[in-house]
């Protein structure tokens, strides 16, 4: 049984390329199913998809990687030479310690950020429901959230980290004066929008507005912020009162276009736009970019932004990776004994059926009224020949070379109280 994982993340991977293979939480499970259908042999899988990677985690075959490449390939509408150029594979102990420092955060554009640990739990247990998850498998995510709650609670590593969240409003500054004087319009209401809705909101701008597709869901964010509620269906006829956009909705084509925002700013009077785009795939066609009256940033732009202050928290970072170092050496362990679980069912079950067969023949010998200390008696010395037969018989046989191997090695297992 071996362990691998492959992937594409923020660094390896343009933000379109990690678009053709964002997957919502609710796609997974198919995904999945799908995935191992296409294998030679079920192995066990999970997939973990967000804004900045798509990884999927296998415990089997080594062989299935390159089927696993070109089946991912063929699911994004690429070419399996193209995403193998942006993609990366690691075996064993490799992935055990990417897993790890994924869910602690250090693989993260923003270091240390803890949302990714709650993503991997998600992935977990979508896995798990489309009965994916395995004991190898299961054990390697369990050992990740252990490692990602230690390094949490023994470093800095989270320590005056930026969010995108933050950064967006780091921005958003250095283009208004006066962040008390914009509107603010959120689209979308998952985890991403309410935290930079949590965020902009303390710098109490003049209105704030969230538009979603579902409108209950967009009023109880809205009612945090005193801020109102609108159906994405409008958003093109109100987009122009606006003066900051922030968008992150898992829908798999852009909602804001490019002619709504030319018609926005031309009912502006050309007053400047900030728009942030957090989705991936992308919320806002990447072409609204190059309007002049528009100051459009993506999750790969704000990299730059969320990594200040990164250099500071070196001595977290390095503490950090001992946590994980040491425990991958546990997981390898784990790994290398359940090596020897057949060998310990064979054990047991040979061990079970010679006390089956003396313990039968002490009843029969009970049942015809013999001397019971006679029956114990006779029924230990059957379990004690029948485990020693073997070793008396490697003794007894071969050469000289190997019954002193035969030797060596029985003193070691039945001996070792006299060495």
């Amino acid at each position: 049984m071996a362990v691998w994982a492959l992937g594409i993340n923020h660094t390896t991977a343009p933000l379109d390329l990690r678009g053709r293979f964002a997957y919502a939480i609710d796609q997974v499970e198919p995904t999945l199913k799908a995935l191992r259908n296409a294998l030679s042999r079920r192995a066990e899988a999970a997939i973990l998809s967000t804004c900045n990677r798509t990884e999927i985690y296998c415990a089997g075959d080594q062989g299935d990687i390159d089927p696993t490449l070109d089946w991912l390939a063929h699911s994004g509408g690429v070419s399996p030479t193209l995403l193998r150029s942006h993609a990366y594979t690691l075996h064993d102990g490799l992935a055990a310690r990417h897993a790890f420092r994924v869910a602690s955060g250090l693989d993260s554009m923003v270091l240390g950020e803890p949302q990714i640990l709650g993503q991997m739990k998600d992935a977990v247990r979508v896995a798990d429901q489309a009965g994916a998850l395995g004991t190898t498998l299961n054990q390697l995510f369990q050992r990740s959230f252990a490692v990602a709650k230690e390094v949490r609670t023994s470093t800095e590593i989270g320590a005056h980290s930026i969010s995108m969240a933050a950064a967006a409003v780091r921005l958003a500054g250095q283009l208004f004066e006066d962040m008390g004087k914009i509107r603010v319009l959120f689209v979308g209401a998952g985890e991403m929008i309410e935290l930079s809705a949590t965020h902009f909101a303390a710098r109490n701008p003049k209105g704030i507005a969230i538009a979603n597709r579902t409108l209950e869901r967009g009023e109880r964010l809205a009612s945090r912020f005193g801020g109102e509620v609108m159906r994405l269906a409008d958003l093109p006829d109100r987009l122009h009162e606006f003066d900051a956009v922030i968008s992150c909705t898992a829908s798999t084509l852009p909602i804001i276009g490019l002619g709504a925002v030319e018609r926005a700013l031309k009912a502006r009077k050309h007053r400047p736009m900030f728009m942030v785009d957090l989705a991936v795939p992308r919320d806002i066609e990447p072409e609204v970019k190059a309007l002049e009256d528009v100051y459009l940033y993506t999750v790969d732009d704000l990299a730059g932004v969320v990594q200040t202050g990164q250099a500071n928290r070196q001595a977290a970072v390095e503490q950090a990776e001992a946590i994980i170092d040491a425990g991958v050496q546990s997981f390898l362990h784990w790994m290398d004994q359940r090596g020897t679980v057949p060998l310990i069912q064979q054990l047991n079950a040979q061990a079970d059926e010679w006390r089956a067969m003396e313990m039968a023949r002490a009843r029969k010998l009970l049942a015809k009224g013999e001397n019971v200390d006679a029956v114990l008696e006779a029924m230990s010395k059957g379990l004690t020949q029948k485990m020693l037969h073997g070793a008396m018989a490697e003794l007894h046989a071969g050469d000289a070379e190997a019954r002193q191997r035969a030797s060596s090695a029985i003193q070691h297992f039945f001996l070792r109280k006299e060495r």
